[in-house]
């Protein structure tokens, strides 16, 4: 048993030894990660950190199916609703819109849920609630109008993205129910949000009016 203990002993400084004499690593002065350019490339990308820069990509491929997904779609097959409680495309896609924008509003700017101005409100509220407003009001526009809507938005995404670190991500605080979270869940749920929305999207193309 004693000897046992010696052996470890002595086993334990070596590897403490190997290790002290390995060169200490500051990691500000490592290697920039590679970018990864492709839509099907997942991972960071150039003019942002790492982890902001993955998020980013995979925020872009999934916006990409979405409008994909609607480019060829008439006004008439937009306006479409299965019944009188559902959404149309056309209005799903002005509440991503209105999702992202309420999201940017309460991670760059530090706003609480609901506090942004009166003008705010009048523009995204109704996309952002849908409900009986949103089959009222959200009718009549080309596809165009929504891809618009969703890039003057993501534009803003894009750009505030650049003016924040992996660090940034991490920041944390109560929100819904008290539960903790961070920047990277909430952006994380922006994207799954559409991924949600994309698959309702898909499940009314099958049955628009042939």
């Amino acid at each position: 048993m004693k000897r046992s203990r010696r052996l470890l002993v002595k086993r334990s400084a070596a590897l403490a030894a190997g290790l002290s004499a390995l060169p200490f690593v500051n990691q500000s002065q490592a290697a920039p990660m590679p970018t990864a350019e492709g839509l099907y490339m997942i991972g960071p990308r150039e003019g942002y950190s790492p982890r902001v820069g993955t998020l980013l990509s995979t925020m872009t491929m999934m916006r990409t199916w979405v409008l994909d997904n609607c480019r060829q779609l008439s006004m008439e097959e937009l306006d479409f609703q299965i019944d009188d409680k559902s959404n149309s495309i056309g209005a799903m896609l002005l509440h991503l819109a209105a999702t992202e924008r309420y999201y940017q509003l309460n991670t760059f700017k530090g706003m609480e849920w609901g506090s942004w101005s009166d003008e705010i409100k009048a523009e995204w509220d109704v996309p952002m609630g849908l409900g009986q407003a949103g089959r009222d009001l959200i009718k009549g526009n080309l596809f165009s109008y929504y891809e618009e809507k969703l890039a003057e938005v993501r534009a803003i995404t894009e750009e505030e993205f650049t003016n924040v670190d992996d660090d940034w991500l991490m920041e944390s605080e109560p929100f819904f129910g008290g539960e903790p979270t961070n920047n990277h869940c909430k952006w994380f749920h922006v994207c799954e949000h559409e991924s949600n929305h994309n698959g309702q999207i898909k499940f009314i193309k099958k049955r628009l009016p042939s």
